[in-house]
């Protein structure tokens, strides 16, 4: 069994905005598909920017 796999297949297209809406944020041109020509960098602050805004979503809806 993949652990990789999305939990909720319903919800892979809206990660997937997500993901190019957090890319775009930090400057990272991402497309759809294959990526293998980024950097571990630009790679990982795609990664980082999706975790500030899933952090920041959580602490705004605790308010």
């Amino acid at each position: 069994m993949s652990r990789n796999g999305t939990l909720v297949p319903q919800a892979k297209d809206a990660l997937n905005r997500f993901k190019m809406e957090a890319a775009s944020e930090v400057g990272v041109n991402l497309k759809q598909g294959y990526n293998g020509d980024l950097t571990s960098r630009q790679a990982g602050s795609v990664g980082g920017q999706m975790v500030k805004k899933m952090i920041q979503a959580y602490e705004n809806g605790m308010k």
